[in-house]
């Protein structure tokens, strides 16, 4: 590709709106341009770096003997009413209806298409395994797009699906995919951790997310500084923490004037927050429900969400707390409410001689013993971990860090196939569910996520298997024949030897090519100047390190593609 002919317009200002460095990059190296909020024109550039990421996912889904298709992206409501979805999915989903006034919807993920294809034409175990994947475009309202390709409403996105006749079979199946998710985000150059996730609106039994750490990643996981646990923080597992025995106290309620924080409270009675109970309101589609945490400690809501089975989950407000529970705002505790789910975290329930609201206006509990004083409907552990928490696998202290989710794996096992009735007939002639596991990859994402680890002050830095071309020909000065000739000669023998090259022969100072060359971040660079002639050598430079070697023109072409092959 010649560079004149390159439509890569890029900026010289950063958008306003672009708040990460992989959207600012993308937006500057002239790789995408919005649309829409959440809505991006892929350009040339990115469009060759997402084929690539593609074509790698091709190479291992195919490996584990995947096969492709390609699947609708407008979906009839009637499929998602049959798994119960169409009403819980939520504002995220975009609807739409036909002429006909009949309900579609544009497909967020492809569980009810998927189970409804294979349903219709798997009858016998003998069918059975089968791995169905495709590549095509999703569709997401978020309610708040940004990050530009990290969070939008339009987005890229591999997803498989295996059925299996057994449990050991999806098992199978399941760890194959961990597999082949670990060899494309290697050759991505990728550096990733799989962490234990929670399954969220896709359900099943467990799942694996692959997050790429990165500090500007949405997605918390917490990790062992000495075992191999690893976890979304909204999914990692907390064991209930003791505290020393003690001579129990007297119930007893004391006024605490103003004091409606915990810290207020703890202040004022004297005591550290670690010793009280922090209690909060919710409202949700089983009733009013109050959650139970030691002071110092936050509610996860996606684990108290899953331990009631809730649809929804929000908190509640101040009349929902005097009305229905029967409690003052800033002042609520667990004692005598008038109703509510009363959920406990497993550590409140060893506190003794703790603290907690008197569930009136200015007033505390004190000396305060759960199961004495209070009976929790519910206890189970409903916290949000944080740095420095005992790992629930080997004890010693978690660390925590920033990523963004690449990837993610789940075990649906009959969470679809009984909805839909996607059965087949086993080897003793029983009609049963068919188990099914889920596989995705977020392609958009990935690239992005590529550029926030790959990046630097001049721009971006691409591992060389996904970028958009490998090396940029640069002659210093385009008005002097000899430079374009010696490009020109160049420039032909790479692309024949397969190298995918870009010469840049824009009439532009030496300067400017140089800046463009870094900012779209071509593994290496090429330039051919006074030098060149003079000392029949090329200057050639690694864009990751800097590094400049200089190369004897005779065997070249070998000696580039030996330096790209360790890139």
């Amino acid at each position: 590709m010649r560079g004149s002919k390159l439509y890569a317009p890029t900026l010289r200002d950063i958008p306003a709106d672009a708040e990460v460095i992989s959207h600012q990059l993308m937006l500057k190296a002239g790789m995408i341009r919005k649309t829409a909020p959440g809505v991006y024109s892929y350009l040339p550039l990115a469009w060759r770096t997402l084929k690539k990421i593609m074509q790698i996912c091709r190479e291992e889904m195919d490996a584990k003997e995947g096969q492709e298709l390609m699947m609708p992206i407008i979906q009839p409501a009637e499929l998602w009413k049959e798994t119960g979805r169409w009403d819980v999915y939520g504002d995220e989903m975009f609807r739409l209806k036909d002429r006909h006034s009949r309900d579609f919807c544009l497909g967020p993920t492809h569980e009810e298409i998927i189970t409804s294809l294979v349903r219709a034409d798997i009858q016998s175990h003998r069918q059975l395994p089968v791995l169905l994947y495709q590549i095509q475009d999703k569709f997401r309202d978020e309610i708040r797009p940004r990050f530009g390709l990290m969070r939008g409403r339009e987005f890229i996105m591999k997803d498989l699906y295996s059925f299996d006749k057994d449990e050991e079979g999806l098992d199978i199946n399941y760890w194959n995919m961990h597999d082949a998710y670990c060899k494309i985000f290697e050759r991505c150059g990728l550096s990733y951790r799989p962490v234990e996730a929670d399954s969220g609106a896709i359900g099943g039994s467990g799942s694996i997310e692959f997050m790429v750490i990165a500090q500007s990643g949405e997605a918390a996981i917490a990790y062992c500084t000495s075992c191999d646990y690893a976890a979304n923080v909204e999914r990692a597992e907390l064991k209930a923490l003791t505290v020393q025995s003690e001579t129990l106290k007297e119930l007893e309620m004391v006024e605490t004037p103003n004091c409606r924080t915990m810290m207020e409270v703890a202040e004022f009675l004297g005591f550290k927050p670690e010793h009280a109970i922090k209690t909060l309101a919710y409202l949700t589609d089983k009733g009013p429900v109050l959650a139970l945490v030691r002071g110092d400690h936050e509610v996860n809501e996606i684990k108290l969400k899953n331990t009631l089975d809730c649809l929804f989950l929000t908190m509640a407000d101040a009349t929902v707390v005097r009305d229905q529970i029967g409690s003052e705002p800033g002042y609520i505790g667990p004692i005598n409410v008038k109703e509510g789910i009363v959920v406990a975290d497993h550590t409140v329930m060893n506190m003794v001689n703790t603290e907690c609201g008197g569930n009136k206006k200015d007033c505390h509990f004190i000396n305060v013993n759960p199961d004495r004083d209070f009976k929790p409907t519910i206890i189970t552990d409903i916290r949000l971990i944080k740095e420095g928490d005992p790992c629930p696998r080997c004890g010693n202290p978690v660390a925590t860090a920033r990523g963004i989710e690449v990837g993610q794996i789940f075990k649906l096992q009959t969470k679809y196939s009984k909805s839909l009735n996607a059965v087949f007939v086993d080897e003793t002639g029983v009609e049963k569910p068919i188990v099914m596991g889920c596989y995705g990859v977020g392609v958009s994402r990935t690239m992005a996520a590529s550029i926030e680890q790959n990046n630097d002050k001049d721009g971006i830095i691409w591992p060389a298997a996904i970028a958009p071309y490998h090396v940029v020909v640069v002659p210093v000065n385009s008005k002097d024949g000899r430079q374009t000739e010696l490009a020109e000669s160049l420039y032909s023998q790479l692309t024949k030897a397969g190298v995918e090259t870009v010469l840049d022969d824009r009439n532009e100072r030496a300067g400017v090519k140089f800046k463009d060359a870094d900012l779209i971040g071509y593994p290496l660079r090429v330039t051919i100047g006074a030098k060149t002639l003079e000392e029949n050598v090329l200057e050639c430079k690694i864009r990751r390190t800097g590094e400049v070697r200089y190369l004897e023109i005779e065997g070249c072409i070998d000696t580039i593609k030996g330096m790209l092959a360790e890139l």
